[in-house]
């Protein structure tokens, strides 16, 4: 489906550097092997230290400009891990020109941003702090605040064998980020060889997901962000929505090859049930509305209520354990 398999392949040897899955339990290897989707890992910290500091970073307002927002402006750790919102609001008012995807299980993706312009957490870290929608900082300032504390001085002198640097502050936001999964969903267990973890009618949206082909793009540890694909495979949903904008062009804003038109990184869909409002434009405010819009886009088809019903039962079973962030 217009997804290249040098591509994929990048994305699943990119999930792999990451991810390691805990051990199956007895007699469930073989399913667990056979499954497009695999468990989330528990959340193994190398760097602590580094997490640390990253965690205070994420909720500190000096990286903006004004002193006006945070990264906990937009990725509300202690819900969603995203802006319910929708869209951001940036250090001067102004909304971000999509919507806020989760910091949870963000580690997990082979790309950052919708449409991938970034190839790893610490990227994505260097453009926010320095757009000019977001943050609107530059790094000279940033280091030069950080420096100012005597607090993070200490830290990163115990952290970091040159201190406070620009790298060093993108490293530890990330290292922090790569903490937020959210491990043990009833779907994991039952993945895991919990027969009971989720109930038959959700086996049954499980079986209908597969057989639907949502899983064609929808798989992997974060059942997505493994891969591009174009929203509108089956019918141009740009132009049935209307008000076009720049953002909706996808990667071919960054590619200019008509192939990248209207192509985005495909979203991860776990805890799905809380990160509405759905799509890049936040068009799509319920998951009823989010699934009848992929049956009709991305498979060609209409869903009947029975059969939306029961994949919107499976996916809820994807709402994982929330990192307890203070």
């Amino acid at each position: 489906m217009n997804v290249s398999v040098t591509r994929f392949a990048r994305g699943l040897l990119a999930l792999l550097a990451f991810v390691q899955l805990p051990a199956a339990s007895t007699g469930s290897a073989a399913a667990l092997a056979d499954e497009p989707i695999q468990p989330v890992p528990r959340v193994v910290d190398r760097h602590p230290e580094r997490s640390a500091l990253g965690r205070r970073l994420f909720s500190d307002v000096r990286l903006s400009r004004n002193a006006s927002v945070s990264c906990a402006s937009c990725h509300d750790l202690r819900g969603s891990g995203g802006d319910r919102r929708g869209r951001g609001i940036g250090f001067e008012g102004v909304a971000t020109r999509v919507t806020v995807p989760t910091v949870f299980n963000a580690a997990l993706n082979f790309r950052q941003f919708w449409n991938g312009r970034a190839a790893s957490l610490e990227a994505q870290v260097d453009e926010v702090v320095q757009s000019p929608i977001e943050m609107g900082s530059n790094w000279s300032e940033v280091v030069a605040r950080v420096v100012s504390d005597p607090e993070y001085r200490r830290g990163f002198a115990a952290a970091y064998p040159d201190g406070v640097t620009r790298a060093n502050i993108q490293n530890a936001i990330a290292s922090f980020e790569r903490t937020q999964l959210t491990p043990d969903s009833r779907f994991d267990r039952y993945l895991r060889g919990d027969a009971t973890a989720i109930t038959d009618a959700e086996k049954e949206g499980y079986a209908a997901f597969k057989h639907f082909g949502c899983v064609a793009c929808h798989q992997g540890v974060n059942v997505g962000g493994n891969m591009f694909q174009k929203f509108g495979v089956m019918g141009d949903y740009f132009a049935r929505r209307g008000n076009p904008a720049p953002a909706d062009q996808g990667r071919y804003e960054l590619t200019h090859a008509e192939a990248d038109r209207h192509v985005f990184k495909v979203p991860g869909l776990r805890n799905i049930a809380l990160t509405a409002p759905y799509f890049h434009d936040g068009s799509a405010k319920t998951l009823d509305a989010a699934v009848d819009v992929m049956f009709e886009y991305q498979l060609g088809r209409v869903a009947s209520a029975a059969d939306k019903a029961s994949i919107i039962g499976f996916l809820r079973t994807l709402t994982g354990e929330l990192p307890a962030n203070p």
